[in-house]
This record gives structure tokens, sequence and C-alpha cells, in this order.
């Protein structure tokens, strides 16, 4: 499939590998797309498995609304659950990193019953990340959330940004910097992206912390040890919001985990749906 239509936004899928295989569904980060997985898929695809990585909300062409609560984390979820039904999947391994992560997680919690293994790349337990937020000093790795929460301006000066092959400068392979400087390069491009993070800084303020409930499925959580934007506080209280078999992994790594660690990203995810077919 190459869409998938929900309440009139259309989001664009990469579906690959064996039809008939297993489904892992696969969701980006900020301000990345899609195609982030581009080197992590093909492990997979051999492996068997069939993978699905959409666009998300505000990143395909056709789901891009302007109002900020069109971004809620309800939202959002509800849009990957809308792949996995037009896919024909009840149970998918489900992997995410950075905002992707953050949708990951809320989704192994609210839809445990979808969710085979979770796999995170980089993103801590929501309430861990708002718990290290308040008492462990995240708050100056997370300084750029509160830059955006001002109208339009966010939008230019990080097109501009993009443009200029910033993500390069921040670790990010050139020809990924590039490809998603094409897709987001615009301040209209943005406005989608930079309101997931207005969505969830509006929700923090009526003081409804996303991610209170545990995780029961079984997880696996990638950090690097050198990610500039989620420091080790909230990645080592993760633990504490998993009840489900759990495994957490540091690495020798920055924040671009799907670009920078692929063969690790995968060899953990083949980890997780390996795990479960010897129990099977």
């Amino acid at each position: 499939m190459d869409t998938v239509t929900r309440d009139g936004l259309v989001l664009d899928v990469l579906d690959d590998g064996p039809a008939d295989g297993e489904v892992v569904v696969l969701l980006h980060g900020f301000p990345q797309d899609a195609t982030t997985w581009g080197r992590v898929a093909p492990h997979l695809h051999r492996a068997g498995l069939r993978t699905l990585a959409p666009h998300q909300r505000g990143y395909s062409r056709g789901a891009r609304p302007r109002r900020v609560s069109a971004y809620s984390l309800r939202e959002l979820v509800d849009d990957v659950v809308a792949v996995i039904d037009e896919a024909g999947a009840e149970r998918v391994h489900l992997v995410g990193h950075d905002w992707g992560g953050g949708v990951a997680w809320a989704l192994a919690q609210r839809h445990p019953d979808r969710v085979s293994s979770l796999v995170v790349l980089s993103t801590p337990h929501p309430a861990a990340l708002f718990w290290a937020i308040r008492h462990a000093g995240q708050l100056r790795h997370s300084w750029y959330m509160l830059v955006f929460q001002l109208p339009a301006l966010p939008e230019v000066l990080l097109a501009r940004l993009l443009r200029s092959g910033a993500m390069e400068r921040w670790g990010v392979p050139a020809q990924d910097s590039r490809r998603y400087a094409d897709r987001l390069g615009r301040a209209s491009a943005l406005r989608g992206p930079i309101n997931w993070y207005r969505a969830a800084f509006r929700q923090a303020l009526r003081r409804v912390v996303p991610g209170e409930s545990k995780v029961a499925v079984p997880t696996t959580y990638l950090w690097g040890a050198k990610d500039p934007f989620l420091g080790r506080a909230a990645a080592e209280r993760t633990a504490r919001h998993v009840t489900g078999d759990y495994r957490f992994l540091e690495v020798d790594a920055d924040h671009w985990l799907p670009e920078r660690e692929p063969e690790l990203a995968a060899r953990e995810i083949l980890r997780r749906v390996a795990a479960l077919s010897a129990d099977a």
C-alpha cells in the first residue's frame, strides 16, 4: 500500500519487504521523514519481515492540518493504528525514533493488544522525560522546545537552517540532510512538524502528562550516550515505566541512530522478533 486515508488526511507510506511477512511499523522523528529507515529496513526484509514506514501527520503532503490541536498525541497514535488496520495486521512489531518513539510509547500503552514488541531509539518513556525536565536538568537539553512555541518565527528560522545544511553540522549524514531539507526546507512545510511540539506543550500546561501508565509489552530501548537532546537521567529512569521484558542498551553514539547505527538498530529489532518466535 502507498497511502492510508484517515479523517480526510492522506498519509504516504513506504511499504516494503515480503508481503506475507510479519509486520514492523517504523516511525520517524523530527526533522526527518520515513526515509530515515532506509538503511535499517533492508536488514529486516532479508529476515522475511514486511516494513511499513509512514510519513507521519504534518510530513505527508496530504496530511498537513493547520490547527495545533490536530497534532495531539491521541491523533498521532490513531494515525498509526489506521496504518496497521489498512495493512490487515492484528499485531505488529513497533519501532520509533525521536518523536516517532514518543508515539510508539503511547501506542504501546493505549493499544498493547496491537503491539507484539516495542523498540525505541533515543526517546525515553514520556513520564521519565517529564520527570527529568522538572528534576534533572533535561530542560537545558530541550530549550528549543520553548522556542518552538513562538508563532511563525521557528518555521522561518528552521527552514533556513535546513537549507543551509545545518543537520550535517548536527551529525546527520549529508545525503540524509539534503533529502530531509527537500521535504521540510520551507516554512509552510514545517508548520505541521513544529505543531507537534506546540500540541505537547499545551498538554503539559494542562498537566496532561502523556504516558503515565506503564508499558507491558516486551521492550528494547536504545540510547546514545552522546545524545545532545535527550539526557541520561530520563534514559535511565525509563526502566521504571516498563513492566514487560525490558532491555536497555546504551551505545557510544549520538541522537541519529537510524542513520548512523542502522545495523545495531536492525539487530535489536530482529532480536525482539526472534525472542517472540522462540516463545511461540
